[in-house]
């Protein structure tokens, strides 16, 4: 009898760390004894893993077996180590050839069909900055892996296959059937939304061109049919395509928090997430038993977090977002691992004025109390408000709005403008590492890029009234930069200053 050890990969969060699969086999009576911090899934595993075994023609020695997983102070979960433990068993007992530093990732089937597992961009990332280069797994993971540069993929269909890749002993590999999964249909491609289909709303557009100009939150009320949830929806069609680390970490996130669907290319455009009112804390910021998994957030990092009907929210979802608009990072602790996702979105909330969202209507008669209305409002916390950068009203459209041929800007032309805004501001912010005015740190703006007081004047009288905090003035500045930018500014003047002061203390919204 001998000793074994292969390589897999565990995933905490997206970090991923090379977990060395040690297989001793004895001489004494059959048993199989798995080590190293398994979780439930991981110890079912065994009976996954005998089964397959016989099954492909192989069946492991009826000796006692132990694997242990190294380090085993590191929490382990999934079924992606199947694979990489009966290997080990094998070798150790003799029954097929040595992997070397091949990793194996994959979950077997009682038929010995190897399964796709979830996580592979971000675990197949960390195996080739580890220093190993071959990764084998299942064929429905292969497109996935291919998209790591520096990784050998190889996918198999079923466990007889990677024996024979190996070298197993001369005894005849029986090939079972293998289980083939209903093939995934293609995602209907539909064409983006442009903003040349909105009506009027100039304003909106205004405050929507600034948003993705300078990565900005922004705030919209109105009521019901005045276009908020169609301004929103065209905000991803004039942001910029991700930069390369971007791309990586946003298909990262992807490959983790998709459960059901398989990353098949690197997404290089903005991801736009919209969750129903009727979310979790959990679907909105992440969590979950054991290793916690990534939600909304972290799914919208680099792009957009639209909440419609924003006052139907949970009070406490709402204000878990608070951490993450500050941060750009979700940290969630569980007893038995902490995972830490990346979560820089750009926040878009959307409200009615009222519960019966007739506020404001023209023609039309609210029902709601004067405390029924302040009530509805105020689930949108003044701490969470504190954090988004733009608030506007979004009016109903009157008759001569309908009527007016005027012709509206495309996407295409707006999205021209925000390009050379962000290179601007880009080139700018190159010395503190950030690329989006809406990064600028406080000490950025009263330092290296303070403004002359003749300029700031509006914006002190508001804090020596107390009418915002010194978090508002920062990000009264920051949008200031941004329209600043647009116009093509060297350094904001007065009345951009006041442009950001009304786009953030406007009176006919949130109010």
């Amino acid at each position: 009898m001998g000793f074994a050890r292969t390589y897999s990969v565990a995933l905490l969060g997206l970090n991923g760390h090379v977990v060395e699969v040690e297989a001793d086999v004895g001489g004494t009576l059959p048993s199989f004894v798995l080590l190293g911090l398994p979780d439930a899934t991981l110890k079912e595993s065994r009976e996954r893993i005998r089964s397959a075994a016989k099954n492909s023609g192989a069946p492991l020695t009826p000796r006692k077996a132990t694997v242990s997983l190294t380090p085993a102070t590191l929490p382990k979960t999934g079924s992606g180590f199947d694979l990489a433990i009966l290997i080990a068993a094998l070798q150790a007992s003799g029954r097929c050839g040595a992997s070397g530093d091949c990793v194996f990732l994959s979950e077997l089937g009682l038929d010995g069909s190897l399964r796709p597992v979830s996580g592979v961009f971000p675990a197949v990332s960390a195996v080739v900055r580890a220093g190993h280069r071959k990764v084998v797994l299942a064929s429905e993971n292969l497109p996935e892996a291919e998209l790591v540069p520096g990784a050998e993929a190889h996918g198999f269909e079923a466990l007889s296959e990677v024996l024979e890749w190996l070298g197993a002993d001369p005894t005849p590999l029986v090939k079972p059937p293998v289980r083939r999964e209903v093939p995934e249909d293609e995602p209907v491609v539909r064409p983006r939304a442009d903003l040349a289909d909105v009506v009027g709303q100039a304003e909106g557009r205004w405050a929507l061109e600034i948003a993705a100009a300078g990565g900005h939150h922004l705030a919209m009320i109105g009521p019901p049919g005045s276009g908020k949830t169609m301004l929103a929806e065209r905000l991803p069609g004039i942001l910029p395509p991700l930069d390369a680390q971007a791309t990586h970490e946003v298909t990262a996130v992807h490959s983790v928090g998709n459960q059901n669907s398989r990353v098949r290319r690197l997404i290089t455009e903005p991801p736009w997430e919209a969750p129903h009112h009727t979310a979790s804390a959990a679907a909105i910021v992440g969590g979950g038993s054991g290793i916690p998994q990534p939600g909304a957030a972290s799914r919208a990092h680099h792009g957009v977090l639209f909440l419609d009907e924003a006052p139907e929210f949970r009070r406490g979802v709402l204000d878990a977002l608070r951490q993450p608009l500050e941060s750009g990072w979700v940290m969630i602790d569980r007893a038995r691992a902490s995972a830490r996702y990346p979560a820089q979105f750009q926040l878009v909330l959307a409200a009615n004025p009222c519960p019966c969202g007739r506020t404001g209507g023209m023609g039309s008669r609210c029902t709601c109390s004067s405390r029924a209305r302040r009530a509805y409002l105020a689930k949108l916390s003044g701490p969470l408000m504190d954090r988004v950068d733009l608030r506007i009203a979004v009016p109903k459209l009157s008759a001569a709005d309908l009527a007016t041929r005027q012709r509206a800007e495309t996407s295409a032309e707006v999205l021209s403008r925000v390009t050379e805004a962000r290179r601007i501001a880009r080139e700018r912010l190159a010395p503190w590492g950030i690329s989006t005015n809406a990064q600028l740190r406080g000490t950025h703006l009263r330092n290296e890029l303070r403004l002359p007081d003749a300029a700031l004047t509006s914006l002190t009288r508001l804090l020596d009234r107390g009418e915002t905090t010194l978090r508002g003035c920062d990000r009264i500045q920051r949008v200031s930069w941004t329209l600043a930018d647009l116009d093509g500014c060297g350094t904001p003047r007065a009345e951009h200053v006041d442009a950001a002061i009304g786009l953030r203390m406007n009176a006919g919204a949130f109010s």
